[in-house]
């Protein structure tokens, strides 16, 4: 991980002295590298986190392998295709965390336990879905990059609403990091649309990819942790 933490250092460097084609690249190949490790090292994997971590790292690569290929307009094609095929896999990895922070969640007991939780998320969601969009450059509204932004922030959100709604169910360590590595990803997410859309400012995009390597740091602790409630987990360090 030594390696993962060397290239971080080079990109915030090249990314403070203005070469930004460099840090771009080395950027990208931060969360390539760390599916590797994980694959490597990690005893402990699952189908979906596994997932996970392929769509998003494959979703890096194909951004850092269109950003080699000169601007043309004959080849707008593949900047188009990288946006969309970018993007939708940043979405089918965050659809499959998704599914493994919830996988194990009794919808019955959060349905009947936890209404005003449910209540207020889903406001909070829709106020914060609103303002995401109304960030969204106004000329791409009613266009396919607008929906896909939608769809993009409302899996985001879900992600969110769901790891915060898992550690209030299962209330442990697991759970607790699993809801940190999710607000970190959210939080880089607002600050990347705030840095594509509105401020293009270098120390944005630092302390956006700070963010996602600190998600990616807690969700790579947690696999090895169990899973069992806070009270079960109790009842077994006594035994």
């Amino acid at each position: 991980m030594s390696l993962v933490l060397t290239i971080y250092v080079l990109f915030v460097t090249f990314g403070l002295i203005g070469y930004e084609t460099v840090a771009f690249t080395l950027d990208s190949l931060i969360l390539p590298l760390i599916a590797l490790f994980y694959f490597v090292l990690f005893e402990k994997k699952t189908l979906f986190f596994s997932l996970f971590i392929i769509c998003y790292a494959g979703s890096d690569l194909i951004g850092l392998i269109v950003n080699f290929i000169p601007y043309n307009e004959s080849y707008q094609f593949l900047f188009d295709l990288d946006y969309f095929i970018g993007n939708s896999m940043y979405i089918m990895a965050y659809g499959f965390l998704f599914i493994e922070i919830c996988k194990a969640l009794n919808v019955f007991h959060i349905l009947r336990n936890f209404k005003i939780h449910l209540i207020v998320l889903t406001g909070l969601n829709i106020w914060l879905i609103f303002v995401l969009q109304e960030m969204v450059d106004s000329d791409s509204s009613m266009s396919g990059e607008y929906y896909l932004e939608m769809v993009y922030n409302i899996i985001m959100l879900l992600l969110l609403s769901g790891a915060l709604l898992n550690y209030f169910y299962r209330d442990n360590k697991k759970t607790l990091l699993l809801f940190l590595g999710a607000l970190c990803i959210v939080f880089s997410e607002v600050i990347d649309i705030a840095y594509i859309y509105k401020t293009p400012k270098c120390l944005l995009n630092i302390f956006s990819t700070t963010l996602t390597l600190s998600a990616f740091y807690f969700f790579c602790i947690q696999t090895n942790l169990s899973d069992v409630r806070g009270g079960e987990e109790a009842h077994v360090v006594m035994e």
